[in-house]
Order: C-alpha cells, then structure tokens, then sequence
C-alpha cells in the first residue's frame, strides 16, 4: 500500500480514479485530479509548499515531485507525463507535456504546452519553455518544433497510463 501522510496537518487529496503504486509516496499539501498515477517508488512530497496536479498525468518510477519553501509551489497542468526518475521541483508544467527519463525541470521554470523536456536534461531555474518545441541538453536548450507524431504521442500517452494504472487494479 502506498505511503500516504499528512505535514502539519495538510493531508494529500485524489482525485477519481487515481493509482497509487504499492511503493509510491505522497505527503503533505498535495492535490491531485482524477486519473493520475504515481508508480513504484515515485515521490510526491509536498511537505514545504503545496503542489497541485491536473486530471490524467502519470509520475513514473522513481521520480520526484518537490518544491521550495515559501518561494516556488509545483503546479502540474492536465495530460502531463513525467518520466522515469526524473524531477520536477518548484516549478509549473502546463498541459501535454513530457518530462523525460531522468530530466529535471529547477524552481520557477514554466514548461508551456506540447512540450518536450529530453531525457537526461537540465532545465535551469526561471527558464520559459516556448509551446511546441523539444528542449534538450545541460543546461537544456531549445533544439527543434516537435514533430506531429511528437505532438500525437503526447495527445495519447496519458490514456495509455491509465489503461496500464488499470493492469493493477484487476
């Protein structure tokens, strides 16, 4: 069962329909929209600010979701996808975005809609992702539009964490 706490009486709130791993964390001021997962060993800890997540994001294995005390809350839009131990912290990712394996996105960044963040990149505080594009490297950098297929798999990856969030309920 996942863990699941209050910080200084602020208790995390779901949604419908959302999965929690067995193995996931979730703390603190915490609200989350309806069909989201958190998956194994993902931590989501909003224990100094709050963070706030939109309907239908997933946070896979191994990532964290933080943010700073009393300057930078983590606003979290609709459709996102967060990758495999990467990490958000204080920051705001807008809707249809994909945070890649092992990325981190720093305080006071705005990642806008359809956007890319590579895997293995390093996106610098106060940095503004421009709609539609890839963002790559260390310090990430604006490399290229997406691709319609690119903006296709984000329109479609969201529905197909909720099909595998619902493997684990059967």
């Amino acid at each position: 069962m996942a863990l699941i706490k209050p910080v200084k009486e602020k208790f995390p709130n779901f949604g419908e329909n959302c999965f929690l791993a067995d193995n996931a964390t979730v703390v603190g001021d915490v609200v989350m929209g309806d069909n989201c997962s958190v998956w194994f060993n993902a931590v989501v800890r909003g224990d100094v600010n709050f963070i706030k997540i939109g309907d239908n994001t997933n946070i896979q294995d191994g990532a964290i979701i933080h943010c700073t005390y009393q300057k930078a809350p983590t606003v979290i839009g609709n459709n996102v996808n967060i990758g495999h131990n990467a990490i958000v912290h204080g920051c705001e990712l807008k809707a249809k975005v994909l945070i890649g394996m092992g990325a981190i996105v720093m305080d006071h960044v705005v990642v806008n809609e359809y956007c890319i963040i590579a895997a293995g990149a390093i996106v610098l505080e106060n940095t503004i992702c421009e709609t539609g594009y890839l963002y790559a490297g260390i310090p990430a950098k604006k490399i290229k539009p997406i691709t319609e297929a690119q903006r296709e798999l984000l329109d479609s990856l969201p529905g197909r964490y909720i099909m595998y969030s619902d493997w684990f309920r059967e």
